[in-house]
């Protein structure tokens, strides 16, 4: 079984592949964070090492090694926190990884299952000497290797590695099919349907919050910072934007995804304006919603949407960070004097 909340045309391709025994030596997956990437590229090394008839099976001892992350033909590597032997704070996939983690091991058989799988995460994270070293290795193609490298931003990896792997896109999935995985595992419908809206067709983030209570709560407190800088003044704009930038170098994804909460926010006064409330991302902020869009006019709100997300598009095309985000800050309606 493949433990995956949609993307069934992507997992019945993979299925044939394996079935008709043509599968690709290097995979790309790409799709917006906590779309089931990792989930896609799990289940796929647990087919590959399934001893049963029916793969996976996801109760062999293979399958349970590599689900709980302790199957020696199965690597993951990523970024990862601490620094490097310098003591720099990492930021990229460094070389010796690549060398240590990778080419090493690629070049030995499998230790107990029938393939080594490399599964190498954020992989637009990689250095330029990583992304070369990794292309030397994929242009040689080992017998019994696969490698599946992650990524939501292919557009940062080198054309080269792009074109020595299979592309395998993850579209978000639908909120219909995100609340019905979520009130299958039990969860009440109220905040089924609130999560289900929230993740925006990503079941990954839908499956954590519904276990962690914590990650809503994270979203409350920035939901509400964002409140309190839209009444607020510059001062405290300024200083949320550089505490931002001075998170995006290590942790990109991060601020990217409180930018694409708050513009959500934004959307939703939109919508409130333009009398679609039955239609906004963040029901359990309706009355407060309705509050601040009475502040403002429809041409504010829809000014300061778009430039949410230009300053999003500028990010993901590496401009300033710091730049970006004081822009955005002046940009913002509202605010004391």
């Amino acid at each position: 079984m493949w433990p995956l909340v949609g993307h069934g045309p992507q997992v019945a391709w993979l299925k044939r592949s394996l079935e008709r025994g043509n599968l690709a030596h290097a995979y790309l997956v790409t799709g917006p964070a906590r779309t089931g990437k990792m989930a896609l590229a799990l289940a796929l090394a647990r087919a590959l090492n399934c001893e049963a008839d029916e793969r996976p099976c996801g109760v062999c001892h293979q399958c349970q090694k590599i689900a709980g992350a302790s199957h020696p033909d199965v690597q993951i590597i990523a970024l990862g926190a601490g620094v490097d032997e310098d003591g720099r704070s990492r930021t990229e996939i460094s070389i010796k990884q690549v060398r240590d983690d990778i080419q090493h091991w690629a070049s030995l058989p499998p230790f107990e299952g029938k393939y080594r799988v490399f599964i190498i995460d954020e992989a637009d994270f990689l250095s330029s000497e990583a992304a070369n070293c990794l292309l030397k290795t994929l242009e040689e193609p080992l017998d019994k290797v696969l490698f599946i490298l992650l990524t939501s931003e292919p557009g940062r990896l080198p054309e080269t590695v792009l074109s020595r792997c299979q592309r395998v896109d993850l579209k978000p999935v639908p909120a219909e099919k995100i609340e019905k995985a979520l009130l299958e595992k039990g969860m009440g419908v109220e905040k089924a349907r609130l999560i289900s809206r929230l993740c925006h067709g990503r079941p990954g983030w839908a499956l954590i919050a519904a276990s962690d209570e914590a990650l809503l709560e994270r979203r409350s407190e920035l939901l509400d910072r964002l409140i309190d800088m839209i009444e607020g003044n510059l001062e405290k704009r300024f200083e949320c934007a550089a505490e931002l930038a001075s998170r995006f170098s290590q942790r990109r994804a991060e601020v990217q995804e409180t930018l694409d909460l708050w513009l959500d926010f934004w959307r939703d006064l939109l919508l409130i304006k333009a009398g679609l409330s039955e239609d906004i991302t963040n029901p359990d902020y309706r009355d407060k919603l309705a509050s601040l869009a009475g502040a403002f006019t429809l041409r504010e709100i829809r000014s300061f949407v778009a430039a949410m997300s230009l300053a999003g598009k500028h990010l993901r095309q590496n401009a300033s960070p710091r730049l970006v985000l004081e822009v955005l800050m002046l940009d913002m309606p509202g605010g004391a004097a």
